[in-house]
């Protein structure tokens, strides 16, 4: 015998268990799989789709590398990378991170003559005040003539050399005074 209270039991009941399984199985959201190479060695090398591959991951975007302590926003920085920096600016990387010698992004980018992401790093609202363990903001660290930094350009170039940093001297020279205004 068709009883219609039963039959409505039985749909809600269904209804019920269906509903139970879709949650249970939405809510197990695989994390991406990190890839094979480290989140700064991608910043570095301008490997977008890797770190992309680390934020879908759920990598931290502000870990600090082993040797220097820079965060993956630094490296980029250091290295040029803008669309990195953008990246990792969009995703919430933490813009006044210092590193081991108290530099921050905006300090890096400043000091390696990177105007761009020095720009990206203003809008977002990164501290121009912050100094690093030398006592210098990124401002006081182009703002001496190229000539008084040259030794410094010297020793941090034959530093991260091996690493594919390749410094402009008179490049740097002639940015210097740009990103000067523009810190001011």
């Amino acid at each position: 015998m068709n009883n219609p209270r039963h039959n409505r039991d039985l749909i809600i009941c269904i209804c019920l268990l269906s509903f139970t399984l879709l949650a249970a199985c939405g809510s197990r959201t695989e994390k991406a799989a990190t890839p094979h190479i480290d989140i700064h060695t991608a910043v570095a090398t301008g490997n977008e789709e890797a770190v992309r591959q680390h934020l879908a991951a759920g990598t931290d975007i502000n870990a600090a590398d082993p040797f220097g302590g820079s965060s993956p926003l630094i490296t980029a920085a250091v290295f040029g990378k803008t669309e990195m920096a953008r990246l990792l600016i969009e995703s919430g990387a933490d813009l006044d991170f210092r590193n081991k010698e108290g530099s921050t992004a905006l300090l890096s980018a400043a000091f390696f003559g990177r105007p761009e992401i020095v720009r990206l790093l203003l809008d977002a609202g990164a501290d121009k005040t912050v100094k690093n363990k030398y006592g210098a903001t990124a401002y006081e660290s182009v703002a001496s003539p190229f000539e008084e930094m040259k030794s410094t350009y010297d020793m941090v170039g034959t530093l991260l050399e091996p690493l594919g940093l390749k410094l402009d001297y008179a490049y740097l020279k002639k940015i210097r005074p740009v990103i000067a205004d523009m810190l001011k």
